[in-house]
């Protein structure tokens, strides 16, 4: 190692003893060491060694106020993630004081009174071996950092695909692709408001993109198709619940997971009439509860070819009227109770200029009821 480096390196004497001090201090000036720093205070130990970081600190064991074991006991507090580098000065210990010694934290013994050939070899070895733990502890935090920077963008590139997909379905039929940008937020405010954690907040902001990722498997002459849905034509438009959790199935990732959940069950209603299950109230997955809430709260607040946007009072009215029967009754008074929040949102990411970017679209008609779906809620919404 280089020996400029270990003469740099930062040395904290503590003894009672004024004399040894000197002594020390001056054995180490003659070595070249010019970094050395002294306390006759033991209880002056712990903030000292926070401010210097010494590479090494010679300690005596018997010092009034803390004695060594004391000392070493507090620097063990700061050093939490490495060893600490104490060199015990003392006479001669018996056996039972230096594996005590050894126990608490010590690494090497310096007997007194000091023979200056032996002291300086086992400084120096001391420091070098301090110095080459400080290299290796700071090349972990190097890959470590490396690794979470990697670990961020493969995660990025995850999510990025995934938000990709969920407005790759949206696309097909909603030229802006926004409504799948609102509701996605509008699901992450509702989980935050019944009280989950930030992580399952965050999931479900990035899984609720894909509740309509089952569209993709839908025939454009269906898809598209300007006027009302054939009975036999609505039985296929629904199959894209269950293309969607196809599609998304199978997977190791709690997000995949989660989002398979909501493709399949989004379209369920609490009073057991929705599809692809007719699963009825709390056996409805509470992600496709909240998603099925956000969906049709964005799909009435928003203008379409084939309708106009609701005004919000309205919306909620419907809402209301549809608690116990679409929706989670408990849901609907959550989401009444963050309706600020909700507004914020959406007029965060508004469709501008959507009206002009559908002028040139096709022009669905609002499905009547022979079909099962809502008045409100179009197949394409």
């Amino acid at each position: 190692m280089d020996e400029a480096r270990i003469r740099e390196a930062k040395i904290l004497v503590v003894d009672d003893l004024e004399l040894n001090i000197k002594l020390l201090e001056s054995l180490l000036a003659e070595a070249g060491y010019r970094k050395v720093f002294s306390t006759t205070d033991p209880r002056q130990v712990a903030p000292l060694y926070k401010d210097l970081a010494p590479d090494l600190v010679l300690l005596d064991l018997h010092m009034p106020h803390r004695n060594g074991f004391q000392v070493m006991e507090d620097l063990r507090e700061i050093e939490r993630d490495s060893y600490i580098p104490v060199l015990i000065l003392t006479g001669f210990p018996d056996h039972a004081t230096r594996l005590r010694a050894l126990e608490a934290g010590a690494r090497d013994f310096l007997s007194k009174p000091f023979e200056h050939v032996e002291a300086l070899t086992r400084i120096r070895n001391m420091i070098e071996v301090r110095l080459l733990h400080n290299d290796a502890r700071e090349q972990n935090r190097i890959l470590e950092e490396r690794v979470r920077e990697r670990t961020r963008q493969l995660r990025e590139t995850q999510l990025e695909i995934v938000r990709r997909l969920g407005r790759a379905a949206e696309y097909r039929d909603n030229v802006t692709g926004m409504h799948v940008i609102r509701m996605s937020h509008y699901c992450a405010e509702m989980a935050r408001a019944i009280g989950w954690s930030e992580e399952e907040c965050e999931m479900l902001l990035h899984a609720s993109p894909m509740h309509d990722i089952g569209k993709i498997g839908i025939p454009d002459r269906i898809l598209l198709k300007e006027g009302k849905l054939t009975a036999e034509e609505w039985e296929v438009m629904k199959s894209h619940a269950t293309i969607g959790a196809e599609l998304l199935s199978d997977s190791n990732s709690p997000l995949m997971q989660m989002a398979m959940e909501i493709a399949l069950s989004h379209h369920e209603k609490w009073d057991g009439s929705g599809y692809p299950r007719g699963l009825k109230g709390d056996d409805i997955p509470i992600v496709g509860r909240i998603v099925a809430l956000c969906d049709v709260f964005d799909a009435l607040t928003t203008e379409r070819p084939y309708k106009q946007a609701w005004p919000v009072e309205k919306v909620i009215a419907e809402l209301e009227r549809q608690s116990g029967k679409h929706f989670d009754p408990a849901l609907v008074e959550t989401f009444k109770s963050i309706l600020p929040k909700i507004l914020q949102i959406r007029g965060r990411y508004t469709e501008s200029g959507a009206s002009n970017k559908y002028s040139g679209g096709h022009k669905r008609l609002v499905p009547d009821e022979k079909h099962h779906l809502p008045p409100y809620f179009s197949p394409q919404a």
